[in-house]
């Protein structure tokens, strides 16, 4: 029975879309599936991990009857690959497996029951639920995205918050060491909701939205984020925990204040990175008025120092910094200029650009 004929590309592009959550290895056999399902008019790839669900649905010219099969996700992608862009494909169920056809080539692979794939439950309860281009929300967890913690045993930091309130959606990302805000105003009276999601889910919907003006729905609930866009539909569920008070760790009231050329600073960073303790990361940064000096040096008494006149006017500071932490930031933030803001060398420093209102970043010292 035929599932779909179509071209190579029409096929590709939502599998695509939706493999990249599928674990190479499962308990589960069905999870390193893809759920093809076909309707008269509509084909959907469908794949999930038990915590994330992506869905991504085309439109098909050729008429056919509703059905549905799985299929091993990554042999059916490696496969379409390999074919040529103008190849036309067919789909077609033949007991218990799917056969591919185009042009001369023939594969057959191994399919499991359509009724024996899980699928994430909507929940119930309110939600908030907005609308902003894609191309919004894309830059907005580009801003903050590479401050989450990847692997952490304080599981809540494994991920980023998602708060909305006061017509403001406000994005936050640490793991410990350094903290990075963001925020973007809202249309509409929307009710407040703070959840947390998950690191894998923040990072494939950065690879899944588009650099576009098209509109992403988002719609937060107690128990699932959800987020509707070309086509595709994400949903989550979210880390259960207790977020840190992001507005007692963004600091107030510091009164040394730096400003930077943004490349200025990078290339100096990058410069002194080269002979920094490859373990601990650490560079020094000695500032006097109107002159910072990068400094860092490393087990085997190789030093690296870089001095930049800039415009300071503060209290003579020496305090340490991961390299990495700064680079994080310099290299995920547009921004011709950087303005920072340090108590002492004990104190956690403010990082902001002029050209980026609703943006903070919060690095604290450490000790060299």
């Amino acid at each position: 029975m035929v599932l779909v004929k179509a071209k190579r590309d029409e096929l590709l592009g939502p599998l695509s879309a939706v493999s990249g959550i599928i674990e190479r290895r499962h308990t589960l056999p069905i999870l390193s599936n893809v759920l093809i399902e076909r309707s008269a008019s509509a084909l959907s790839f469908l794949a999930t991990d038990i915590e994330i669900q992506i869905i991504a649905s085309g439109s098909i010219d050729s008429a056919g009857e509703a059905q549905a099969v799985t299929v091993g996700a990554r042999k059916l992608v490696d496969i379409l690959r390999a074919l040529p862009e103008d190849a036309e494909v067919t789909l077609q169920r033949q007991d218990k497996r799917l056969l591919i056809k185009a042009g001369k080539s023939r594969f057959a692979l191994q399919t499991l029951p359509a009724e024996d794939f899980p699928r994430l439950a909507r929940p119930a309860g309110d939600s908030a639920r907005f609308s902003l281009p894609q191309k919004a929300l894309r830059r907005l967890l580009g801003l903050v995205q590479y401050a989450m913690a990847q692997q952490d045993i304080r599981y809540y930091l494994n991920g980023l918050l998602m708060v909305v309130e006061e017509g403001t959606l406000k994005l936050v990302a640490t793991d410990g060491h350094r903290l990075a805000y963001a925020a973007l105003a809202l249309e509409g009276s929307l009710p407040r909701q703070e959840v947390i999601v998950p690191r894998k889910t923040v990072i494939e919907l950065g690879k899944l939205l588009a650099d576009s003006e098209e509109a992403v729905t988002v719609e937060l609930s107690a128990a699932q984020a959800s987020f509707a866009f070309g086509g595709v539909g994400l949903v989550s569920k979210l880390v259960d925990g207790k977020f840190p008070d992001y507005t007692r760790v963004i600091p107030v009231g510091h009164k040394n204040k730096l400003t930077i050329g943004r490349d200025t600073l990078r290339q100096a960073l990058l410069r002194a990175a080269i002979l920094s303790n490859e373990k601990f990361r650490g560079v020094r940064w000695v500032l006097t008025d109107g002159v910072l000096k990068i400094v860092s040096s490393n087990t085997e008494q190789e030093e690296a120092e870089e001095t930049i006149e800039v415009e300071y006017r503060g209290d003579s500071l020496d305090i340490g910094f991961n390299v990495n932490y700064l680079l994080d930031v310099l290299n995920n933030v547009g921004g011709t200029e950087l303005e920072c803001l340090f108590g002492d060398a004990a104190s956690s420093a403010l990082m902001s650009f002029p050209s980026e209102a609703e943006f903070k970043y919060v690095v604290m010292p450490m000790r060299i």
